[in-house]
């Protein structure tokens, strides 16, 4: 899977952050309400987690003069960010992301604490067919749970409506993508697009490896649009563990990259009985 993912979307000169601060409230929370493509790529996939499995990643991102910002921008990032999913039923996963963020602006001291909190349903309403891709709507909300004043956050909550797309190339060969519309209320702020598109190729039985290219539109008065591409890797450690990078510049001269570790479980498949022979 995704990704995104909670993988992965970076806001408003910010990148998703998430902690372990809010996780055990979330777990409840997913309950009582009760990757592979997304990570380590920013663009996500229709893919969702099989009914009553789980996903859970803890990563980082650092990122540096990212959508077109000036070079005295610094660096910003997550130390660390979580995200967790569940397969609530066919087809429907439930998502929610916390976060650590960080912001570094030269000459001044780095601030550190809790970012925004994500919360998102993806709905896998095509299957993929011969002819045709599988395709899902991903909606979802970031609150604004962050210090604005300390650039770690928001003081509004954003919403996100994209639409994804996948199609398998024969036996070794994937693709996915598609974008959507982001809302960014705020003074100073833009409401803006992201569009994406990637393709992945698995190289051994352990290792797949892809490349994504990706438009994000200005989200601030005065800033310019960025465009930019990834180059990403998955390790499969074993089959519930697995190791996923990314690294990537945009044409702006911003530099992006992305390091996780994924983790998955859920009931097993139930064996079959093959019957005597009478």
């Amino acid at each position: 899977m995704v990704l995104r993912t909670s993988m992965f979307h970076l806001s408003t000169m910010r990148t998703r952050l998430l902690s372990f601060r809010l996780l055990t409230a979330f777990f409840a929370f997913l309950l009582s309400c009760a990757d592979y493509a997304g990570p380590p790529y920013l663009t996500d996939d229709p893919e969702t987690v099989e009914y009553q499995h789980w996903e859970f990643y803890i990563s980082t991102i650092q990122d540096h003069n990212f959508n077109g910002l000036t070079p005295t921008s610094g660096w910003s990032g997550t130390l660390p960010h979580s995200e967790l999913n569940y397969g609530i039923i066919s087809d429907v996963q439930l998502h929610v992301q916390v976060e650590e963020a960080y912001n570094k602006v030269p000459g001044q001291p780095m601030q550190y604490g809790y970012g925004e909190t994500e919360l998102g349903v993806k709905y896998r309403f095509i299957h993929e067919t011969d002819y045709f891709p599988q395709v899902a709507l991903y909606p979802f909300l970031e609150l604004p749970t962050g210090n604005e004043m300390r650039e770690l956050g928001s003081d509004k909550a954003q919403v996100f409506l994209p639409l994804w797309f996948q199609k398998n190339l024969g036996k070794d060969w994937q693709t996915f993508g598609g974008g959507g519309y982001w809302f960014n209320p705020g003074p100073g702020n833009r409401d803006w697009w992201y569009t994406g598109w990637a393709i992945q190729r698995k190289m051994t039985e352990k290792l797949n490896v892809g490349v994504e290219v990706f438009h994000e539109g200005p989200q601030m008065q005065g800033q310019s649009a960025s465009t930019g591409a990834n180059f990403g890797a998955v390790l499969d450690i074993t089959e519930n563990y697995h190791l996923l990078a990314s690294a990537g510049h945009t044409l702006q001269g911003g530099f992006l990259a992305y390091f996780g570790i994924q983790f998955t479980w859920g009931p097993e498949a139930p064996k079959k009985i093959d019957k005597p022979e009478k």
